[in-house]
C-alpha cells in the first residue's frame, strides 16, 4: 500500500515504504529517550517502535517522581496509519538529529510536553550481527546522542517543570532477538541471554559519548566506545578494549549496580577512565515495555487494534521494586541515572551526568568486583 512516505525520492527497494527487505517478524525500528534532573530526584523515559512485519506500533513512558515509577504502555495496529503516534503518545522530528518533540496527551495519570535538543552529534555504533546454528539472531544498526530536555511533566496532578534536564537518546533498526515473537529453539544445549551488558551514555563539561560492552555466556563479544570533545564534536578517543570494576548494592540476584569504573584502551594504547555512581532511583524497564506489558511478552507483540495499560511502582529501594498487589521483585533490566567523573589520557578530570544500563548475570569474565 502507498503511504505518505512514498511521496519522496528516498526509496531503497523496488516496493512501497510499507515493506522492508526481510520477512523476519522481528524487524523493528525504535527510538528511545531518557532524561534526568541531574541530581537524581526525577527520571523520565519515552520510547516508540514500529514492527512492519508484525503490523504493530508500540510505545511507553516512565516518569519517576518521589520514589514512585509511573508507567504507561501502549500499542496499536500499524496499517493504514503511518504516523509516529500511538495512543496518547506522539513523536515529532522538528529538525533531524537536532530537535524532536515528545508529547503525552492527557491520560489517567501521566501527561506532558517535552522538547529534546541535541548537545552533541550522533555517534554510530559498530554494526550488531550475530548468528546461531545458521540463523541470524541479530543484524541491526544504532546511533546514540546526548542532549537536553525542556518542557513539563505531570503525574497524578503534580506538575514538574523540566528545565534543561540532562538527556540522551538512541535510534536502532533491523533484526533483533526477542522482539515480536518468542525465539525458536534451533539446537541442543542452546545458550541464550546472560552474561554482561553495559551501556553508558554520558557527558561532562568537556567531553561526552557512549560506552557499550557486551559479553555473552555463549562467548560472543561486542564493544563500541566513542568520546567526543565539547563543543567542537571532535572525536578524541575510540576504545577497543574495556576493563570494568563494579560494586553491587548487595549479594542478591539479579545484581544491582551501585558504582562502576570503565578503563578504556585506544588503538594507540592511551587510556581513559570513566567512574560512575548511582544517582537516585533506577528505571525498572519492564514498566516501559522492555520484557514487560501485562502479558509479559515484551515489545513488538500484536495486542489488537488499540491497547493501553498503566500502573505505579515503588522504586525508592535501590534494588527492590514494589508492585500494586503488595509483592516485590528485582527486575533484571534497570537503567540507572549516574554521576560521572571522566579522567582523560592527559590525567585531567571532568564531571557530569550519564545513564547506565548494567545487566550482570552468570559468570562475569573480565569483571572486577569491589
Amino acid at each position: 500500500m502507498l503511504t505518505p512516505l512514498d511521496d519522496s525520492p528516498w526509496h531503497q527497494l523496488p516496493t512501497t515504504f510499507d515493506h522492508v527487505h526481510t520477512s523476519d517478524p522481528r524487524f523493528f525500528d525504535r527510538l528511545w529517550f531518557a532524561a534526568s534532573d541531574r541530581v537524581g530526584r526525577s527520571t523520565f523515559q519515552f520510547t516508540m517502535g514500529v514492527y512492519q512485519n508484525m503490523n504493530v506500533v508500540d510505545g511507553g513512558v516512565v516518569f519517576i517522581l518521589n520514589g514512585q515509577q509511573h508507567n504507561l504502555r501502549v500499542s496499536r495496529q500499524l496499517r493504514p496509519l503511518y504516523e509516529t503516534a500511538c495512543g496518547p503518545l506522539h513523536l515529532e522530528v522538528i529538525e533531524p538529529m537536532k530537535h524532536l518533540r515528545l508529547s503525552i496527551a492527557r491520560g489517567d495519570h501521566l501527561r506532558g510536553e517535552l522538547e529534546w535538543k541535541a548537545d552533541m552529534a550522533p555517534q554510530e555504533e559498530h554494526q550488531h550481527f550475530k548468528r546461531r546454528s545458521g540463523r541470524i539472531l541479530e543484524d541491526y544498526s544504532r546511533y546514540d546522542q546526548v542532549g537536553s530536555c525542556h518542557g513539563w511533566l505531570e503525574a497524578d496532578g503534580e506538575r514538574v517543570d523540566v528545565d534543561s534536564w540532562w538527556s540522551c537518546r538512541d535510534h536502532s533498526w533491523g533484526v533483533r532477538e526477542r522482539v515480536g515473537i518468542p525465539e525458536p529453539v534451533t539446537g541442543e544445549g542452546q545458550v541464550s541471554g546472560g552474561g554482561l551488558f553495559s551501556f553508558l551514555f554520558y557527558s561532562t563539561e568537556t567531553h561526552g559519548g557512549h560506552v557499550q560492552v557486551a559479553r555473552g555466556l555463549d562467548g560472543s563479544r561486542y564493544l563500541s566506545a566513542t568520546i567526543l570533545r565539547r563543543p567542537s564534536g571532535e572525536v578524541t578517543f575510540v576504545g577497543i578494549d574495556a576493563d570494568i570494576t563494579v560494586s553491587f548494592v548487595d549479594d542478591a540476584r539479579p545484581r544491582r549496580m551501585r558504582a562502576a569504573s570503565f578503563e578504556l584502551r585506544s588503538p594507540t594504547g592511551s587510556r581513559t577512565r570513566i567512574d560512575v555512581e548511582a544517582q537516585g532511583p533506577a528505571v525498572a524497564m519492564p514498566g516501559l515495555g522492555y520484557g514487560g506489558y501485562d502479558d509479559g511478552l515484551g515489545l513488538g507483540v500484536w495486542r489488537g487494534v488499540t491497547h493501553l495499560e498503566s500502573e505505579i511502582w515503588d522504586v525508592a529501594h535501590p534494588a527492590e521494586v514494589g508492585y500494586p498487589d503488595g509483592s516485590t521483585g528485582r527486575p533484571v533490566h534497570r537503567i540507572q541515572p549516574v554521576k560521572v567523573v571522566e579522567t582523560g589520557p592527559d590525567g585531567v578530570t571532568s564531571e557530569g551526568t550519564g545513564s547506565l544500563t548494567f545487566i550482570a548475570e552468570g559468570a562475569l569474565e573480565g569483571i572486577t568486583i569491589r
